[in-house]
């Protein structure tokens, strides 16, 4: 098996990778070196995205000025975190024999092993330790988003009379089928949040259980109408009532279509 096989076992890849197609070898004319094989297909069955709201994977592909293979300090970057670290290659030798190189935003330099894939694939499973990016929280199942233009909004919900997991299990179903992304509470049961997925419509959901009381949740521009359907309709049923619509910012909308740009 190899690290690309181990990693789409851990991660589902999207159905329609975005910008995972093109013109190699324009793109190593440009750049002047032969990109690894591994990284190759990694590109093409993940695409351009982020894995664990975390990670990004760049591809040479498309017209975005965020994605893109670049020179840095004599590196070559593939990727980066939501904390502006950079995924690059020290490009000496055979494209198959570079090591994946971390460098730190301000300070932290590391190598590993050869193969972005591999790499990828230890670092969301835990068995890829590093000084300067954090572990994934233990209880998360991995995921990978593609990017695409995508519309933010949190429901503010009341109490309602049922207990939290009664009300966690409504919603679910009414969005059914869905895929864990993990959660986490408190000692106390007081905290805590659940993290999931529909499977057919992509929408990313987080259901905080208080402080404050939320649904939070990500979807495709085309599919506002259909999300505010399904989401107010579980929201009834789980004996709530909505108290406020806001952006992912938490800045109050007006109602749910408000432009929130």
């Amino acid at each position: 098996m190899t690290d690309l096989d181990a990693l789409v076992r851990a991660v589902s890849p999207p159905a329609d990778p975005v910008d995972a197609r093109g013109d190699w070898a324009e793109v190593e004319a440009r750049l002047g070196v032969r990109l690894p094989g591994d990284y190759r297909q990694l590109v093409e069955t993940y695409g351009w995205g982020e894995f664990c709201d975390y990670l990004y994977l760049r591809t040479p592909f498309g017209t975005s000025p965020y994605n893109r293979l670049e020179r840095h300090d004599g590196l070559l970057v593939w990727g980066a975190t939501m904390d502006a670290d950079r995924l690059c290659w020290r490009t000496e030798g055979d494209p198959e024999e570079w090591p994946v190189v971390v460098r730190g935003r301000s300070i932290g330099r590391e190598e590993f092993a050869p193969g972005a894939a591999g790499f990828v694939e230890g670092w969301v499973t835990g068995r890829v330790r590093s000084a300067v990016l954090p572990d994934l929280e233990p209880d998360l199942a991995p995921w990978f988003n593609a990017f695409r233009p995508r519309l933010h909004r949190c429901l503010r919900l009341s109490e309602g009379p049922r207990p939290y997991a009664e009300r966690l299990r409504i919603l679910r179903d009414v969005l059914t089928p869905t895929a864990d992304r993990g959660s986490w509470q408190s000692d106390d049961g007081a905290h805590g949040q659940d993290h999931f997925a529909t499977a057919d419509t992509d929408w990313h959901l987080t259901y905080d259980r208080s402080r404050p009381h939320q649904i939070r949740v990500s979807f495709l521009p085309g599919d506002l109408a259909t999300a505010r359907d399904c989401l107010f309709a579980a929201v009834r049923l789980m004996g709530c009532t909505v108290l406020e619509i806001t952006t992912a910012e938490g800045l109050p909308l007006p109602d749910w279509s408000a432009d929130d740009t």
